[in-house]
């Protein structure tokens, strides 16, 4: 959150943003509740990120850092 506050947009519009960034066979699909959180998701286009902040959200949430235990 301290990223998408010092860039000024908010996580979800960064989540979003980086989505975008991991190529074209990504599409992020976002829900939302709110309509006005339409016009907001849909902003995230506009949000260019730079090597270094990839590089920097690749190391606050590696590859592998949300899987968990296969239950049997």
């Amino acid at each position: 959150m301290k990223m998408a506050k010092e860039m000024g947009v908010t996580p979800a519009q960064l989540a979003l943003a980086w989505l975008l960034h991991q190529g074209d066979d990504i599409v992020p699909i976002p829900g939302t509740r709110k309509a006005e959180r339409i016009d907001e998701n849909a902003a995230s286009v506009n949000i260019a990120l730079t090597p270094e902040q990839l590089a920097q959200i690749d190391t606050l949430a590696p590859v592998g850092l949300a899987s968990g235990q296969t239950l049997v």
